[in-house]
Parts: structure tokens; C-alpha cells; sequence
């Protein structure tokens, strides 16, 4: 009994594990395009367009 409750404690740490590290690649990559949209900008601006 103590090792089905281990097994299922262990898989639903993993899942959550798997889960979060999915959540944080995808703030990573919301994080990055916006950088890249105010550098673009930046870049214009420092040309005269804005």
C-alpha cells in the first residue's frame, strides 16, 4: 500500500514538474518577442521613424 501511494505521489510530482517547465518556455518566449518588438522600435527611433 505504502508503495502505491509513493508511485502515485511520484508520477503527480513529475506530471506538475513537466507541466511547469512547459509554463515557464512559454513565458520565455512571450518574454523574448516583446524585447524583440521594443528593440525594433528602439531601432527606429534612433533612426528618426518614429
Amino acid at each position: 500500500m505504502k508503495r502505491i501511494i509513493a508511485l502515485t505521489l511520484l508520477s503527480l510530482f513529475s506530471v506538475s514538474m513537466l507541466s511547469a517547465c512547459n509554463t515557464v518556455s512559454g513565458a520565455g518566449k512571450d518574454i523574448e518577442a516583446a524585447g524583440d518588438k521594443i528593440d525594433d522600435k528602439a531601432q527606429d527611433c534612433k533612426d528618426g521613424k518614429c
